[in-house]
């Protein structure tokens, strides 16, 4: 299946139309990006407007995070059978529509589910917008041109979406909220406008709606379960009901996908070490930042007195130094290997988090807080793309989608299950709601900072076994684009 817009490898000029297809794929994951990073900064914000706790505050971040994660594979497959035109364009104008309600709702639970919502929809936009593009350009130049451009959207909108919260906020948290609505619109325009049509995969069996439901309710209730534990007890029978009816989710989810004959996920493809470890280091990559971003969000402006748009500016270093250096890390993976570059990005992750543990109730920039980002955007420059590749190296090319997708799910879960722990640490003990003073808010934000480090340092556990294999024969890698709005890179495949 091609699009009729299909550009030949050999072709130097692309045509207005070209041109603009491009830049409304770019747009909706401009906006994908844009939508991680911008809520962070506002959301201090939205729990003083909205009278909401830590628990039910983090649920803003998880609910997208969870609708985001849950449906990516089912969204690929989705777009292979029903035609990556139709459902690009459907779930841009869900986005746009629940970017509308997340900026005029008055309740926390209210927001919460269009965030989930605006999740959902990303699921379906993300493999549409990308398989639009990998039938478009021929592998080879084009291709990488074009993904060059669209990654190049993706990391601008992960670092502006920190600068614009920070921006907006100062206005009211409702506009970070409503700004990806209008833009969202504009896109879907040109996008009926300018898109191509392409055939739909009359070949094509079907998708495993049963496994994406079984896989989505055994995550969300995973995530519920930590959530509520603190308050209901960890032993209570709620609390150990809900982790066996989990078990039995995930137990049903691989009966399912060992007899389905188009799985979700081959299971098969979890045998191989590198691949497993790809996947876990995602997770833990993944979760830590999220929750370290949420804690320190509120740190920064609940105990420093830092306004949003100096909170965004903190974080932004980090965002740059990404977008700076997302081109060069094949030229890293291709001489050193992907286990010695995750270590290395492990590593400097590691130490970043355990340099912030020494903030205090006085800001400390440069001493502290700058070196942090700088540490943790090297990582993220280091760890995303090389993940990406180990996770893609010698899969078959009818099962790259599946993989990439695979990993999408695992750094989206993963920051949705480890955001809810790390809240469940720092709303113990009555949390930081119920301190008596600027020191004991801080004493409860400690912990959750050392179980983000612990965190990572899992992560870099994880990867070091990498170390003692022998490093295959470089493979040929591309730049793409992540959930996270993180640039990453991947082997060049063409499935259709």
């Amino acid at each position: 299946m091609t699009s009729p817009l299909n550009v030949p490898a050999t072709q130097a000029r692309w045509s207005p139309r070209l041109w603009g297809t491009l830049l409304v794929l770019c747009a909706a994951m401009f906006l994908d990006a844009l939508d991680v990073s911008m809520v962070g900064v506002a959301l201090p914000s939205i729990a003083t407007d909205l009278d909401l706790s830590t628990s039910t505050l983090q649920w803003i971040v998880s609910g997208y995070i969870l609708g985001y994660g849950g449906l990516l594979l089912l969204g690929g497959r989705a777009a292979d059978l029903l035609g990556r035109r139709r459902v690009f364009l459907i779930a841009l104008a869900v986005f746009a529509v629940a970017s509308l309600l997340g900026g005029l709702v008055d309740s926390g639970p209210l927001l919460i589910a269009s965030r989930f919502i605006k999740g959902l929809s990303a699921a379906f936009t993300a493999p549409a917008g990308l398989s639009i593009i990998t039938t478009t350009f021929q592998e080879g130049p084009q291709r990488n041109r074009a993904l060059a451009i669209y990654t190049t959207c993706a990391a601008t909108g992960f670092s502006m979406g920190l600068v614009l919260s920070g921006l907006l906020t100062e206005l009211s948290w409702r506009w970070t909220m409503l700004l990806p609505a209008p833009v969202a619109l504009l896109a879907l325009i040109a996008g009926i406008k300018l898109i191509p049509h392409s055939e739909r995969d009359n070949t094509h069996r079907g998708y495993d709606l049963p496994g994406a439901v079984t896989g989505t309710a055994a995550m969300l209730l995973l995530v519920f379960t930590v959530v509520q534990a603190p308050e209901v007890g960890w032993t209570s029978a709620r609390t150990l009901l809900s982790f066996l009816l989990t078990a039995l989710l995930l137990a049903t989810f691989v009966i399912i996908e060992r007899r389905s004959a188009n799985p979700l996920v081959r299971l098969g493809v979890l045998r191989s070490g590198p691949q497993v470890r790809a996947q876990l280091g995602a997770m833990a990559f993944f979760g830590s930042y999220v929750s370290f971003q949420f804690i320190v969000t509120q740190y920064m402006q609940s105990l420093l007195g830092w306004s949003a748009l100096q909170t965004a500016l903190a974080f932004l270093p980090a965002g740059v130094l990404v977008a700076l250096s997302s081109t060069k890390i094949g030229d890293l993976v291709d001489r050193f290997g992907t286990p010695k570059v995750i270590v290395t990005g492990f590593a400097l992750l590691v130490a970043g988090y355990a340099l912030f543990l020494r903030v205090d109730l006085h800001p400390r920039y440069a001493a502290v807080i700058l070196p942090s980002m700088l540490l943790l955007g090297a990582a993220c420059a280091l760890v995303f793309p090389s993940l990406n590749i180990q996770a893609t190296n010698g899969v078959d090319d009818d099962e790259q989608g599946m993989v990439s997708g695979l990993l999408n799910t695992s750094i989206q879960v993963g920051g949705a299950i480890f955001l809810a722990v790390v809240t469940a640490v720092i709303t113990a003990g009555g949390g930081a709601e119920g301190a008596s003073s600027p020191q004991a808010v801080l004493d409860h934000y400690r912990p959750g900072l050392a179980v983000v480090t612990g965190i990572a340092v899992v992560g870099l556990l994880i990867t070091l076994p990498g170390l003692r294999r022998r490093a295959a024969a470089p493979q040929p890698s591309r730049v793409v684009a992540t959930s996270a709005g993180v640039p990453t890179a991947e082997k060049v495949v063409v499935r259709d």
